[in-house]
């Protein structure tokens, strides 16, 4: 069983990761690597909150890093090839 945190903060941080793989995905070539100042400032988030959010998506295996850049894993391009993430 599934149960969401009543935390405002929670709420506004999966929002964010949420936000994060959209942006991603919806300019993903297969190649593109983003650096993290860059999808930062594009996306207007403060750099805490942002470092939380990356952080916890790369823990959890949804992108990939090498150095300061990120990109959607293959799982995640999967996912995404099969429809299964959407707003």
């Amino acid at each position: 069983m599934h149960t969401e945190s009543s935390d405002p903060r929670a709420a506004s941080a999966q929002r964010l990761e949420r936000a994060v793989i959209l942006v991603l995905l919806s300019e993903d070539d297969g190649q593109r690597r983003w650096s993290r100042m860059e999808l930062r400032q594009g996306m207007g988030v403060g750099e805490d909150d942002f470092a939380r959010a990356i952080d916890g998506l790369l823990d959890a295996g949804v992108l990939q890093q090498e150095h300061d850049y990120v990109w959607p894993s293959p799982s995640t391009r999967r996912l995404d090839a099969l429809e299964l993430i959407g707003v």
